[in-house]
């Protein structure tokens, strides 16, 4: 069993910047990859970035690429979401998730335990 806590999320201005932490408990955080998500009122949950168990293979959303930077620390059992140039389009509830592959996927059904979202809201 793992268990996520998100935090850091918001209400910022349009072209501002936040950055999302998550934590995860136990299991040993350095063998799985991690992945962002998030879901705006009335639309699907949608990937936004993913990270494998190293660090060393990013993926990200077309929509967030350029703007977003997933990153991770395995010595705090922790990954995080740095979000700069922020647009009004990414008002969402962002949610953290673990898979157990080795490598990042962008597949939602391969990630098998989520956090409980934190909102970020971003005014225009």
């Amino acid at each position: 069993q793992v268990q996520l806590v998100e935090s850091g999320g918001g209400l910022v201005q349009a072209g501002g910047s936040l950055r999302l932490s998550c934590v995860a408990s136990g299991r040993t955080f350095s063998s799985y990859s991690m992945g962002w998500f998030r879901q705006a009122p009335g639309k699907e949950r949608e990937f936004v970035a993913a990270i494998n168990w190293s660090g060393g293979t990013t993926y990200y959303a077309d929509s967030v690429k350029g703007r977003f930077t997933i990153s991770r620390d395995n010595a705090k059992n922790t990954v995080y979401l740095q979000m700069n140039s922020l647009k009004p389009e990414d008002t969402a509830v962002y949610y953290c998730a673990v898979t157990s592959r080795l490598g990042a996927t962008t597949i939602q059904h391969e990630y098998h335990y989520w956090g409980q979202g934190t909102q970020v809201t971003v005014s225009s």
